[in-house]
C-alpha cells in the first residue's frame, strides 16, 4: 500500500529561536490510524501545522495525499480534514448549520451535502441537538460536532489534534468507535496526536514518539511494548518522597529487577517476575525505614514504554520486527496526563 503521508527531514525554528522540528521523518500507510505522541513542546503541533499547510517548514519535504505541502498547498487542502485542539464550530449557529457551512466550503451541494449531514448527525449521536445553537452543547457534543465537520467532505487524510482532551471515558470510547468504523469503511488515513496513551494503544495501527523535534521511536503498540522484554511492572507508593539516586542504587541490588524509576513518593520498577521480587523490595525499603503504603503489579503498557525505557539513562536499543528506535532519551521528558 502507498503512503498517504510522507515527511522527510522537516525542520522548523520560530522567530524566538525555539527549534520545534529537527529533521522529523516518518510515513503513514494509506488507510491506517497513525499516532504522533510525546511530551508537550516536542513538536507534535508544529508537525501537524506543516502537514495541513498552516505553517511552512524551514527545510525538508512533506507529501500529503500525493501532493507537496509547500508547492501544492491548495491540492492538499482539498483532500484533508482537520480537527484542532480548540473547538472550531460557530457557537451562534446550530449543529446542522455548522455542518452545512463546512460542506459548502469544500464544494458540497444539495442532495449530496444533505446526505452527508444526515449521516454524520446520526453517526455522532447529535440527532436531538442538531437544530439547537452550539453554545447550548456540552463539551462532548461540541467535540463530536467538530469531528463530524472534519468528515463532511469525505477527506482522504484526517488530522485529529488532541480530539478527546477533557472528555470522560465513555464519550471518548463512543467517539472512537464511530471514527474507526468510518475510517475502515472509507479508507480514510488518520494522523492523531493524543496524551491518552491507553487510547492510542487501542486505536492506532502504528505510532511514533516525537522528542525534541525528531522521531525517537516508531512501531506498532505491541512492538514498542515488546522492547521492554516482557515481565511485570511494579509500582510502590511510599509514605514520603525519596531521593532518586539512593533509592535506585538500593533497589537495583534486589535480584531480577531490570529497571528502577523513582518519582517523588512513587517508585516504578520492571522485573521478569514481579511476584518473586516484591518481598525483596519490601524488605529493602523497610531496612531503610521507609513506609510502604501500597504495591501494585501489572503487565507493561505504553505508559511504561515512556516511563521505564530510559530509567537507567540509556535509550532503548534498536531491533525487533516492525520497530525502529533512535538513541534519544524520551521518558525523562514526557509528562503523561
Amino acid at each position: 500500500m502507498s503512503d498517504a503521508i510522507s515527511a522527510y527531514e522537516l525542520t522548523k525554528t520560530y522567530g524566538n529561536g525555539v527549534r520545534a522540528l529537527s529533521g522529523l521523518s516518518f510515513s503513514v500507510t494509506q488507510g491506517t490510524i497513525f499516532a504522533l505522541i510525546g511530551p508537550n513542546g516536542a513538536g507534535k503541533s508544529t508537525a501537524v501545522k506543516i502537514l495541513t499547510t498552516l505553517a511552512r517548514p524551514d527545510s525538508g519535504t512533506a507529501i500529503v495525499a500525493g501532493y507537496d505541502v509547500r508547492r501544492q498547498p491548495e491540492q492538499v487542502r482539498r483532500r484533508i480534514g482537520a480537527v484542532a485542539q480548540q473547538n472550531i464550530s460557530d457557537p451562534y449557529a446550530t449543529g446542522r448549520e455548522n455542518l452545512r457551512f463546512h460542506g459548502h466550503i469544500h464544494g458540497l451541494r444539495r442532495k449530496r451535502l444533505q446526505q452527508r449531514i444526515d449521516m454524520l448527525i446520526e453517526r455522532f449521536e447529535l440527532t436531538s441537538a442538531a437544530d439547537r445553537m452550539v453554545y447550548e452543547y456540552s463539551g462532548g457534543m461540541r467535540r463530536r460536532l467538530d469531528i463530524a465537520m472534519g468528515f463532511i467532505h469525505e477527506p482522504t487524510v484526517l488530522f485529529l489534534d488532541e480530539p478527546t482532551t477533557g472528555l470522560d471515558p465513555s464519550i471518548r470510547a463512543r467517539m472512537w468507535r464511530e471514527i474507526t468504523q468510518m475510517c475502515s469503511e472509507s479508507r480514510v488515513t488518520v494522523l492523531l496526536t493524543s496524551h491518552y496513551l491507553e487510547e492510542v494503544e487501542r486505536v492506532a495501527d502504528r505510532l511514533a514518539i516525537i522528542h525534541r523535534g525528531r522521531i525517537a521511536a516508531e512501531g506498532t503498540p505491541g512492538s514498542l511494548k515488546s522492547r521492554l522484554g516482557g515481565g511485570d511492572v511494579v509500582v510502590v507508593e511510599l509514605d514520603h518522597p525519596v531521593t532518586e539516586g539512593n533509592i535506585a542504587a538500593l533497589l537495583r541490588r534486589v535480584a531480577a529487577i531490570q529497571e528502577v524509576q523513582p518519582d517523588g513518593s512513587s517508585i516504578r520498577l520492571r522485573a521478569a517476575d514481579g511476584g518473586t521480587v516484591i518481598p525483596g523490595i519490601l524488605d529493602s525499603l523497610r531496612e531503610q525505614g521507609l513506609g510502604v503504603l501500597s504495591v501494585t503489579m501489572s503487565t507493561p503498557t505504553l505508559d511504561d514504554v515512556y516511563l521505564l525505557s530510559d530509567a537507567s539513562g540509556a535509550a532503548i536499543q534498536s531491533g525487533g520486527p516492525g520497530l525502529s528506535l533512535l538513541h534519544d532519551p524520551v521518558s525523562a521528558a514526557y509528562s503523561h496526563r
